[in-house]
């Protein structure tokens, strides 16, 4: 537990080479990048995979991000994506930090997810009923 935050899962991931700018440090828009790789990793390992669940009518969809930067990372270094998740009320809010290996922080992050059941929003008890074990 890092910052009052219970993650419930982790991903070490690595700078790419095509990920960096002319400066040689990461975009911005590159670490919105690495949260949704992170949340979709959780997701399979809970047994949803997004394939799965939008041919099964149900498409969990971004609504709202807030995003702190704190450090830049450069040309091949390496990460830890880490998530935690709640519900408020028919959203799901991932928290979702990154942090350097030795534990810096480089970005905190919340993000709201709505639940869209067969192109209409709905309450989220798929979802909910899927991360039972994972919601605090």
């Amino acid at each position: 537990m890092e910052n009052g935050n219970n993650y419930i899962f982790e991903l070490p991931i690595k700078v790419r080479d095509y990920e960096v700018d002319a400066e040689g440090i990461v975009n911005n828009a590159v670490y919105l990048h690495y949260l949704e790789h992170t949340r979709h990793e959780f997701c399979e390992q809970a047994g949803l995979s997004f394939r799965r669940m939008h041919d099964e009518g149900l498409d969990p969809v971004v609504t709202h991000i807030d995003i702190k930067y704190i450090r830049s990372l450069g040309l091949g270094e390496s990460m830890v994506s880490k998530l935690s998740l709640s519900r408020r009320g028919p959203l799901f809010v991932f928290r979702q930090d990154i942090y350097t290996p030795d534990g810096e922080p480089v970005v905190k992050a919340t993000v709201d997810i709505a639940s869209f059941e067969n192109g209409h929003v709905s309450r989220g008890e798929r979802l909910a009923d899927a991360f039972a074990k994972y919601l605090d």
